[in-house]
């Protein structure tokens, strides 16, 4: 999984005063969990730019004194009006214990349903997983192509050997609706396989 890297200054003090003085100068307040004790830090807005807008799944390199800490963002909290920063939770990786992270869907493919009439539903843009760090994928590939109409995609179909989904596995992925169009695209799709049958058993006749 890509990492992106995040320059920090030690906190020496966590209260309101200094955490509302932090905010005045455009710095969000972050803390560090998962080692020894936790770390408390500070780092420019903008150090969020690759890790928060995009759908993208990173892993973190948090430098700070001198001290580089490898980590996952683990929950972080927007003000309700202004969508700025408030504060930054991570959490430290170690090399043989399993994280659990947020990791994007991509789907591949044209569902059969689809080419018949309907519409694709994805009902998750992004998956949590648990893994040891060096088995984290940087995405869950979907392949639809062969859900008809009325078919949905479990959790379950996409189980992997490195990492464990933290979601029941009939949650579903994605499903294909009917829509107005899917009876005669249905029906369209029924003629030509019996008239493809028909032809088959044709064939096989004259041989």
């Amino acid at each position: 999984m890509k990492s992106i890297t995040i320059q920090g200054t030690k906190r020496e003090s966590v209260g309101k005063k200094s955490t509302k003085a932090l905010r005045d100068a455009e710095l969000v307040p972050c803390v560090v969990y998962g080692g020894a004790e936790p770390l408390s830090f500070s780092t420019e807005e903008k150090s969020f730019k690759n890790l928060v807008y995009t759908p993208e799944a990173h892993t973190v390199s948090i430098e700070v004194d001198g001290q580089t800490i490898p980590a996952v963002l683990q929950d972080i909290q927007f003000h309700p009006i202004t969508d700025r920063i408030l504060h930054v939770d991570f959490y430290q990786l170690s090399e043989d214990k399993p994280v659990i992270m947020e990791v994007p869907v991509r789907i591949i493919g044209r569902a059969k349903g689809v080419v018949a009439g309907g519409v694709l539903r994805q009902s998750f843009r992004k998956l949590k997983v648990k893994a040891i760090p060096a088995n984290l994928p940087d995405e869950i590939v979907v392949d639809v192509t062969p859900l008809k109409i009325g078919n949905k995609l479990y959790v379950e179909a996409l189980k992997n050997d490195s990492y464990i989904f933290m979601h029941p596995d009939n949650a579903v992925v994605a499903a294909v609706k009917m829509s107005r169009n899917a009876m005669k695209g249905g029906a369209a799709a029924d003629d030509d396989d019996e008239e493809h049958t028909e032809h088959a058993s044709e064939e096989a006749s004259a041989e």
